[in-house]
């Protein structure tokens, strides 16, 4: 949107300097058709000033292509004379993109001045149509610049939320394997261990055997709720780092956020769920949406504790984005046995004017739902 609108006013500004040249009536056809050349070869190359190719030329061919657009502002000054000068605000501008700081100044400076001169000699000396032109060169320099450069920011923009994006779903796979290694690394050792010794010891000492077997059984449940830990994110969280690290994320990537929190001394499994109900959904933002803003609030009753975000930028098609990250999502999937375990409810909904709730209420209480703790894979309450 950035590219179009700057590629549309600076077209805009092309179009009116061409019929200023096509309403002059002492000028013939091919001069008009001359001067549509002139303004097409300098209009590309200022919209090359705001593409990622720019970045890419060597000093040598950036030189090249500003010599270029110098000589496309003042040599056809000299054919259409006083109809031309609105053409070297382009340079104006395209000095302070491609020159250093210093000098890009003093070359647009230098530009200004020089179509001060040069309207004053071909208004003969008359103040309004010179400080008219000064004006006019300065303004569109300025405005060149500063639309170029946004452009400019709007793409690094872009390319600094997929970083944090990148960066989120690293870390995660980081902890996730780091959690692994740390909790099922001795388990699995002792398991493969005594299963070698049961095997030995099956035919020779059966009572022996039976005591490794139930040793081997006793290892394979803490395994298996270790495993589950993993998945759950139950390890300890503090919900108080994460409200911290959620608004500096959301911070550097430029998303206005809102925090409204207040909560007392929470259980560890709930203050747990709530951290990482928060870092689902601040990860889902940057990785599945265009946000501007962010509101967050978590508040506290007399039994329940209630975490909620709403943001902007939801893509149009919102069944693709359902697929990473809403109700259907393997994301929100996992969050929702995570809030159900401890008897609560998430509500992952699509709202009116590109937005997005993310929202989980959860009993103070941080014992599990019973029966929870018996099932592999316990089933899911999804409010959505």
């Amino acid at each position: 949107m950035a590219r179009a609108v700057v590629v549309t006013v600076f077209s805009c500004i092309a179009v009116l300097a061409f019929i200023r040249v096509l309403l002059l009536p002492d000028v013939g056809l091919a001069s008009k058709l001359l001067s549509a050349v002139y303004l097409i070869v300098l209009l590309s190359i200022q919209i090359l000033w705001t593409s990622r190719r720019a970045a890419e030329l060597s000093p040598l061919l950036r030189y090249t292509a500003l010599f270029v657009q110098a000589c496309l502002v003042y040599l056809p000054l000299l054919q259409f004379r006083e109809n031309w000068v609105s053409m070297p605000g382009f340079l104006a501008g395209s000095a302070l993109l491609v020159l250093p700081p210093l000098y890009g100044w003093i070359t647009a400076g230098l530009v200004v001045v020089s179509m001060t001169f040069a309207q004053a000699e071909f208004s003969q000396g008359q103040i309004e149509p010179v400080a008219y032109i000064t004006l006019s060169t300065i303004l569109t320099g300025l405005l060149v610049y500063g639309l170029s450069w946004l452009a400019t920011l709007v793409t690094q923009l872009h390319e600094a939320r997929e970083e944090l994006a990148k960066m989120a779903v690293a870390r995660e796979r980081l902890r996730f394997a780091r959690d692994l290694h740390d909790l099922l690394g001795y388990n699995l050792s002792a398991i493969t261990l005594k299963s070698e010794l049961t095997h030995r010891l099956v035919l020779k000492h059966p009572v022996r055997a039976r005591e490794e077997l139930v040793e081997i059984l006793q290892i394979s449940r803490q395994a298996l709720t270790d495993v589950r830990a993993v998945a759950s994110g139950y390890r300890a969280m503090s919900l108080d780092d994460e409200c911290v690290s959620a608004r500096s994320v959301l911070a550097a990537a430029d998303v206005h956020v809102t925090m409204d929190v207040d909560y007392r001394d929470l259980p560890v499994r709930v203050s747990t769920v709530l951290a990482t109900v928060l870092r689902e959904g601040i990860t889902n933002l940057l990785r599945h949406s265009k946000a501007e803003f962010c509101e967050i609030s978590l508040r506290q009753d007399a039994t329940t504790v209630t975490i909620a975000m709403v943001n902007d930028g939801v893509p149009d098609d919102p069944v693709d984005s359902r697929e990473h990250s809403g109700p259907g999502g393997n994301g929100i999937h996992n969050l929702s046995a995570r809030v159900a375990e401890l008897g609560g409810d998430l509500v992952a909904d699509f709202q009116p004017e590109k937005r997005f709730k993310l929202c989980a209420t959860l009993p103070l209480s941080d014992q599990p739902v019973k029966g929870k703790d018996d099932d592999l894979d316990p089933p899911l309450r999804v409010v959505s």
